[in-house]
């Protein structure tokens, strides 16, 4: 069945494909992380432009201008491994990306490393206005996210995490009055900047609904919602990020050295808390500002970020 002009595959497997971990060292002994994801766009020459898609203050709150993208490749054997490279988000002039002017949304033209297994998503996965002002996204729906919560990977060759939750507010769109929504999941430091998506169903195609971007508190306790930025605001910074020159970046693997190295927390060394020691280990991550009354930001600062 063809999909995006190509044959379509579960939405599921092409996400795991697509996203990744972004992280930074602070010191040796804390690191910010977050999650991006990778979206295939079409030139006007029939080339395609890689871009990663993540939450807007992923990339503000890492301050150094390289960081860390956790690629995955097959070795010899066919087994995977993790193999991180370097990436550079800003450089003298200010940052690389494109930020959406009102939305938590960043959009940064890349090149994936020949020897990732990275895939991106075609644009066409991502929902426009035309998904959110019908019915095919409602309050109660199953949607399902991809990240790092608390900078956990789901193994030691960096795969993310599944997260599953319902759609919790009403109405969904449109945009110009309802840029967000509700879920009803747990949305975690390092969770921030991964696909919201709606899995595929019978005779049904999933999409992409958005990024999250935010944890709802209050008075400092998490109420278990997270916060939305619809997909048409990503399409939307994509099409200003196609304004730019094309990027000249490359990503090179960076050189082995201990702050760089994977050291994975996953699911089988047990979560040891909010802070996570050692190599690997980050700040307990703590809201940045209110708004919108009891709604607050992340900060993507650790292996357990948001």
């Amino acid at each position: 069945m063809p999909y995006g002009g190509t044959m379509f595959v579960d939405l599921l497997h092409l996400l795991i494909e697509a996203t990744v971990q972004i992280d930074q060292p602070v010191n040796e002994s804390k690191r910010m992380v977050g999650t991006g994801f990778l979206v295939s766009v079409p030139r006007a020459d029939g080339s395609e432009e890689i871009v990663m898609v993540t939450a807007a203050h992923v990339f503000d709150k890492m301050l150094a201008p390289t960081v860390r993208v956790g690629w995955r490749a097959k070795n010899d054997k066919g087994e995977w491994i993790y193999a991180p490279s370097g990436l550079t988000i800003r450089s003298d002039s200010g940052p690389l990306w494109t930020r959406h002017p009102t939305q938590d949304i960043a959009v940064l033209s890349i090149v994936i490393p020949p020897s990732s297994a990275a895939k991106a998503i075609p644009l066409s996965l991502l929902a426009d206005e035309t998904v959110f002002g019908s019915d095919r996204i409602i309050i109660g729906d199953e949607v399902q996210t991809l990240g790092y919560p608390h900078g956990l990977s789901a193994n030691v060759q960096g795969f993310p995490i599944l997260r599953f939750g319902r759609v919790a507010s009403y109405p969904i769109g449109p945009s110009t009055s309802q840029p967000t929504f509700l879920v009803d999941l747990t949305a975690v430091p390092g969770n921030s900047g991964g696909p919201v998506f709606v899995g595929d169903e019978p005779g049904q195609k999933g999409f992409v609904a958005g990024v999250l971007i935010k944890q709802v508190e209050d008075a400092k306790e998490r109420l278990e919602l997270g916060v939305v930025a619809d997909s048409s605001f990503v399409r939307k910074t994509i099409m200003m990020n196609k304004l730019k020159p094309v990027s000249s970046q490359t990503i090179r693997p960076t050189e082995p050295n201990k702050t760089l190295q994977p050291s994975l927390r996953t699911t089988d060394q047990g979560a040891g808390g909010d802070m996570v020691k050692g190599e690997s280990a980050g700040p307990k991550a703590k809201p940045s500002s209110s708004i919108e009354a009891d709604i607050a930001t992340d900060s993507p600062i650790t292996p357990q970020d948001q």
